[in-house]
Protein backbone atom coordinates (compact mmCIF):
# COMPACT_ATOMS: atom_id res chain seq x y z
CA UNK A 1 0.00 0.00 0.00
CA UNK A 2 1.33 3.44 -0.98
CA UNK A 3 1.62 6.15 1.63
CA UNK A 4 2.06 9.88 1.22
CA UNK A 5 2.98 12.88 3.31
CA UNK A 6 2.43 16.57 2.63
CA UNK A 7 4.21 19.46 4.31
CA UNK A 8 5.14 23.08 3.73
CA UNK A 9 7.95 25.41 4.79
CA UNK A 10 8.83 29.08 4.98
CA UNK A 11 11.26 30.97 2.77
CA UNK A 12 14.76 30.08 4.06
CA UNK A 13 16.05 33.54 3.09
CA UNK A 14 14.16 35.01 6.07
CA UNK A 15 16.46 33.24 8.54
CA UNK A 16 19.60 33.69 6.48
CA UNK A 17 19.02 37.44 6.38
CA UNK A 18 18.47 37.57 10.17
CA UNK A 19 21.71 35.80 11.17
CA UNK A 20 24.06 38.82 11.12
CA UNK A 21 21.65 40.97 13.16
CA UNK A 22 21.48 38.78 16.29
CA UNK A 23 23.76 37.02 18.69
CA UNK A 24 23.80 33.28 18.04
CA UNK A 25 21.65 32.58 21.09
CA UNK A 26 19.27 35.41 20.19
CA UNK A 27 18.89 34.00 16.69
CA UNK A 28 18.19 30.45 17.91
CA UNK A 29 15.73 31.72 20.52
CA UNK A 30 13.82 33.63 17.81
CA UNK A 31 13.40 30.32 15.97
CA UNK A 32 12.37 28.59 19.19
CA UNK A 33 9.79 31.30 19.91
CA UNK A 34 8.42 31.16 16.35
CA UNK A 35 9.57 34.69 15.47
CA UNK A 36 11.82 33.19 12.78
CA UNK A 37 10.77 30.16 10.73
CA UNK A 38 12.36 26.75 11.09
CA UNK A 39 14.62 25.76 8.19
CA UNK A 40 13.09 23.66 5.39
CA UNK A 41 14.96 20.52 6.50
CA UNK A 42 13.01 20.61 9.77
CA UNK A 43 9.72 20.38 7.86
CA UNK A 44 11.09 17.74 5.52
CA UNK A 45 12.11 15.42 8.36
CA UNK A 46 9.65 16.52 11.07
CA UNK A 47 12.37 17.84 13.39
CA UNK A 48 11.51 20.38 16.08
CA UNK A 49 13.74 22.67 18.12
CA UNK A 50 12.74 22.16 21.76
CA UNK A 51 15.31 24.00 23.88
CA UNK A 52 18.13 26.49 23.54
CA UNK A 53 20.44 28.06 26.06
CA UNK A 54 24.04 29.22 25.99
CA UNK A 55 26.16 26.25 24.83
CA UNK A 56 23.21 23.86 24.44
CA UNK A 57 20.50 23.04 21.88
CA UNK A 58 17.92 20.24 21.84
CA UNK A 59 16.03 18.89 18.83
CA UNK A 60 13.30 16.23 18.79
CA UNK A 61 11.78 13.83 16.30
CA UNK A 62 8.96 11.33 16.45
CA UNK A 63 10.17 8.64 14.02
CA UNK A 64 7.83 7.51 11.29
CA UNK A 65 7.97 5.12 8.35
CA UNK A 66 9.07 8.02 6.15
CA UNK A 67 12.40 7.93 8.01
CA UNK A 68 13.03 4.23 7.32
CA UNK A 69 15.84 2.61 5.38
CA UNK A 70 15.25 -0.59 3.34
CA UNK A 71 15.68 -2.88 6.38
CA UNK A 72 12.86 -1.33 8.43
CA UNK A 73 14.55 1.07 10.84
CA UNK A 74 15.36 4.78 10.84
CA UNK A 75 18.02 5.66 8.27
CA UNK A 76 21.42 6.66 9.64
CA UNK A 77 21.20 9.93 7.73
CA UNK A 78 18.27 10.94 9.93
CA UNK A 79 20.38 10.25 13.05
CA UNK A 80 23.19 12.30 11.49
CA UNK A 81 20.88 15.21 10.66
CA UNK A 82 19.51 15.34 14.19
CA UNK A 83 22.95 15.14 15.78
CA UNK A 84 24.52 17.63 13.36
CA UNK A 85 21.65 20.07 14.01
CA UNK A 86 21.98 19.78 17.79
CA UNK A 87 25.78 20.11 17.83
CA UNK A 88 25.81 22.93 15.28
CA UNK A 89 23.05 24.94 16.90
CA UNK A 90 24.74 24.51 20.28
CA UNK A 91 27.78 26.17 18.70
CA UNK A 92 25.55 28.89 17.23
CA UNK A 93 24.31 29.74 20.75
CA UNK A 94 27.80 30.81 21.89
CA UNK A 95 28.55 33.06 18.91
CA UNK A 96 28.45 36.85 19.08
CA UNK A 97 26.38 38.93 16.69
CA UNK A 98 27.70 38.80 13.13
CA UNK A 99 29.31 35.37 13.42
CA UNK A 100 28.24 32.10 11.82
CA UNK A 101 29.51 28.55 11.61
CA UNK A 102 29.67 25.57 9.32
CA UNK A 103 30.39 21.96 10.20
CA UNK A 104 33.88 20.78 9.29
CA UNK A 105 33.24 17.18 10.28
CA UNK A 106 30.79 14.94 12.05
CA UNK A 107 31.91 11.72 13.73
CA UNK A 108 28.99 9.50 14.57
CA UNK A 109 28.53 6.28 16.53
CA UNK A 110 25.26 4.36 16.16
CA UNK A 111 24.43 2.40 19.31
CA UNK A 112 20.77 1.31 19.02
CA UNK A 113 18.21 1.05 16.23
CA UNK A 114 15.26 3.44 16.08
CA UNK A 115 11.81 2.41 14.80
CA UNK A 116 8.31 3.86 15.05
CA UNK A 117 8.00 1.88 18.30
CA UNK A 118 10.88 3.86 19.85
CA UNK A 119 8.75 6.97 20.20
CA UNK A 120 10.08 10.48 20.47
CA UNK A 121 13.87 10.89 20.40
CA UNK A 122 15.88 13.93 21.46
CA UNK A 123 19.26 15.13 20.23
CA UNK A 124 21.05 17.14 22.93
CA UNK A 125 23.96 19.21 21.67
CA UNK A 126 26.57 20.84 23.92
CA UNK A 127 29.64 22.93 23.21
CA UNK A 128 32.89 21.43 24.49
CA UNK A 129 35.19 24.26 23.36
CA UNK A 130 34.84 27.45 21.36
CA UNK A 131 37.78 29.45 20.06
CA UNK A 132 38.24 32.31 17.61
CA UNK A 133 38.14 30.15 14.47
CA UNK A 134 36.80 26.75 15.45
CA UNK A 135 34.47 25.14 17.97
CA UNK A 136 34.03 21.57 19.15
CA UNK A 137 30.62 20.21 20.13
CA UNK A 138 29.05 16.87 20.95
CA UNK A 139 25.51 15.58 20.68
CA UNK A 140 23.71 12.63 22.21
CA UNK A 141 20.60 11.04 20.73
CA UNK A 142 18.36 9.66 23.51
CA UNK A 143 14.98 7.96 23.72
CA UNK A 144 12.19 8.72 26.23
CA UNK A 145 13.78 6.32 28.73
CA UNK A 146 17.07 8.27 28.44
CA UNK A 147 18.86 5.40 26.66
CA UNK A 148 21.74 6.54 24.47
CA UNK A 149 20.92 5.72 20.84
CA UNK A 150 23.83 7.48 19.12
CA UNK A 151 26.65 9.91 19.86
CA UNK A 152 28.43 12.45 17.69
CA UNK A 153 31.21 14.99 17.83
CA UNK A 154 31.48 17.89 15.44
CA UNK A 155 34.16 20.43 14.63
CA UNK A 156 32.83 23.72 13.31
CA UNK A 157 34.54 26.58 11.50
CA UNK A 158 33.54 30.03 12.74
CA UNK A 159 33.37 33.02 10.38
CA UNK A 160 31.89 36.51 10.08
CA UNK A 161 28.49 36.75 8.36
CA UNK A 162 28.07 40.07 6.53
CA UNK A 163 24.74 41.85 6.69
CA UNK A 164 22.74 41.59 3.46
Amino acid sequence: MRRSRTYDWADPAVCAEAVPHHSGLGFIRKMLDGELPAPPVAATLGITLEEAEYGRAVFALVPGEEHYNPIGSVHGGVYATLLDSAAGCAVQTVLPQGMGYTSLDLTLKFLRPITVDTGKVRAIGTVLNSGRRTALAQAELRDSEDRLLAHATSSCMLFPVPAR
